[in-house]
């Protein structure tokens, strides 16, 4: 599998990098993991607008999904080859009336479901293209969930948005990439079923013995580098920080 960081910026983006959204290729199938602001204007540095084969939104704030508005204009609009056949888009429930009430004026109330072909997430192991992917409900305040992807005996786990919860322990068991949120800043926040810390994160990788741990969803008014340290204080394993254009072979 190959992980490509379209964005890493938690809550809005930074100067530096858009929004949640990850591309995982194999197989010459390429699998968007989230699609938060500004992020399409980014993805088109890696791959055509027209080549993705799949989007998973891990779940429905805007710093996650809301790029998929201007993807529907890109989409539904295209003059040049007609009009885009329906991409598979795997989001929690309600995701088709999410996006069409966040764009507001869509042709029609079904329009949305024209050029994307949406499947409902629930916990479980399904398939998408050559993956074999696992989700779990984990803690936040909406419904959002983590995934695990398995290709050729590697494993890559993305926490999505979440604080501490043993479906992300079970989720990042033994994952050669673990992609976790390190929203929140040890001693500085507090709050319960929200965000990561970067310690939290680091635990949670300790915990999974994860392989590799890479912190994202770093909002810009956290500092990224406390951070980091935070989570080599109580991981072992080699740990970074989740940069945009960045790549990894997993």
């Amino acid at each position: 599998m190959k992980l490509t960081v379209v964005g890493c910026s938690g809550s809005f983006p930074s100067a530096e990098s858009a929004c949640s959204s990850y591309l995982v290729e194999a197989d010459g199938f390429r699998l968007l993991l989230d699609m938060g602001n500004g992020a399409l204007g980014e993805l088109q540095r890696h791959c055509g607008l027209y080549d993705l084969d799949a989007i998973f939104l891990s779940h429905l704030h805007a710093d996650h999904c809301i790029d998929m508005c201007a993807y529907f204009v890109a989409r539904y609009y295209r003059h040049d080859g007609g009009r885009c056949a329906p991409l598979p888009v795997h989001g929690p429930e309600g995701t088709e009336r999410r996006l069409t009430t966040a764009y507001a004026d869509t042709p029609s109330d079904s329009s949305m479901s024209e050029v994307f072909d949406f499947h409902t997430v629930k916990p479980g192991t399904f398939e998408i293209g050559p993956f074999t992917v696992h989700t779990e409900r984990v803690a936040h305040p909406v419904e959002a969930y983590g995934i695990r992807i398995e290709h050729g005996g590697k494993v890559l786990t993305y926490s999505g948005d979440t604080g501490v919860s043993e479906a992300l322990d079970d989720l990042a068991r033994d994952a050669d990439l673990f992609l976790c949120e390190a929203a929140f800043t040890h001693g500085k926040e507090s709050i319960p079923d929200l965000h990561l810390n970067g310690r939290e994160a680091g635990e949670t990788a300790a915990r999974a013995h994860a392989r590799r741990l890479v912190l994202t969803h770093i909002p810009p008014w956290t500092d990224p580098q406390v951070n980091l340290v935070d989570a080599r204080a109580v991981y072992d394993g080699p740990v970074e920080l989740a940069v945009p254009r960045r790549t990894y072979e997993i």
